[in-house]
């Protein structure tokens, strides 16, 4: 039974789509040199529409959440000091305005807005918003995870069915391995029907939870990348947890992070794929 929410999360999901139509795809393909700029490196991207999408969500979400903390990649990025004051807010809404920023930056349409509402240190909703589709996958916790689209017309997702290993597919980000570990992981990737990348979590997790897909692997823990995709893959009837086995936190920011579709798949991808 879902406990009373927060915030409005409808409101929000209006607002990442109004932040994506106002600032984000007047933008796409129309970018000049000077609206793109590289952070740690040169895959890691900020555009003008990063930072205009942010603070357009920041001044909405503030009319009907004032006393959120909220949390943007961007503004971690200007004052990394934010991220840490996660742990003792009450409420936060934290948000990534484009996640998928490269292939946003590349003119590939593969791109989200995404949105979480942390309260008493739990993820209780998560929205990811596709720009191209104009539709929201999304997740109340304990309310089940849903395709919704703007004329009211919603879709309950749910995962695929339980595979053996080999004729598993998936999305598994070697990004952030690092060494052996990405030698191992690659290397033992090949016991699985395929897999592949799309540099962008809002669209795998979606491809999860629609059933598409039977796992995601990651090794980088950003809360803005992760804790609305996880809550509606949990909520689409996925089994979440990092690789040690914990149960996957928003408060934490390090450590590999599996998803998979039952808990025996989970097992079977940690013995066989992280080793």
């Amino acid at each position: 039974m879902r406990s009373i929410m927060p915030v409005d999360v409808m409101a929000l999901a209006d607002v990442l789509r109004r932040a994506a139509k106002a600032e984000i795809l007047p933008r796409f393909r129309r970018l000049n040199a000077g609206d793109i700029r590289a952070k740690s490196e040169a895959t890691d991207l900020v555009t003008e529409a990063d930072e205009q999408a942010e603070r357009f969500i920041r001044a909405e979400v503030q009319k009907f959440a004032p006393n959120a903390l909220f949390i943007g990649e961007e503004s971690v990025a200007a004052d990394p000091d934010l991220l840490g004051k996660l742990k003792d807010a009450e409420l936060a809404v934290i948000v990534d305005p484009v996640d998928g920023t490269f292939n946003f930056a590349s003119g590939m349409p593969a791109f989200g807005v995404m949105a979480s509402v942390v309260y008493k240190g739990e993820t209780v909703a998560g929205l990811i918003y596709d720009p191209m589709g104009d539709d929201w996958v999304m997740a109340e916790k304990g309310g089940g995870a849903f395709l919704r689209r703007p004329d009211g017309d919603a879709v309950r997702l749910a995962v695929a069915p339980q595979k053996p290993l080999e004729a598993m597919i998936g999305m598994a980000s070697a990004a952030y391995f690092f060494g052996e570990q990405r030698l191992q992981v690659l290397t033992n990737l090949a016991k699985v029907r395929f897999f592949a990348s799309y540099r962008c979590s809002a669209q795998e997790y979606r491809v999860f939870a629609g059933g598409h897909v039977d796992f995601v692997i990651y090794n980088k823990l950003m809360p803005w990348d992760h804790l609305a995709g996880t809550l509606i893959a949990r909520e689409a009837g996925a089994h979440v947890a990092k690789f040690d086995g914990s149960p996957y936190q928003p408060t934490d920011f390090e450590g590999g992070l599996l998803v998979a579709t039952s808990r025996e798949s989970w097992e079977i991808l940690r013995r066989e794929i992280i080793g």
